[in-house]
């Protein structure tokens, strides 16, 4: 990939969003294997978070980037 395109790709807002839902993601994971005291691993908090999680995250995300927020 050259500069330019490594550039373009880090700048787009799809590539800044799928980021952002990845480190929700990994917070989430983070939360769940505190509470089951080992770690559930990436799938399992993966699948939880789109199941209870992920249209009410975007949903605030949405509402935020329109807001001007970051």
């Amino acid at each position: 990939m050259s500069d330019a395109d490594n550039h373009l790709l880090k700048g787009s807002l799809l590539y800044r969003e799928f980021l952002a839902e990845r480190s929700a993601i990994l917070e989430h994971k983070w939360f769940m294997s505190e509470k089951a005291k080992h770690d559930v691993g990436f799938e399992k908090a993966l699948l939880d978070w789109i199941l209870n999680y992920r249209a009410r995250w975007r949903a605030e995300r949405s509402a935020k980037l329109r807001s001007g927020g970051q």
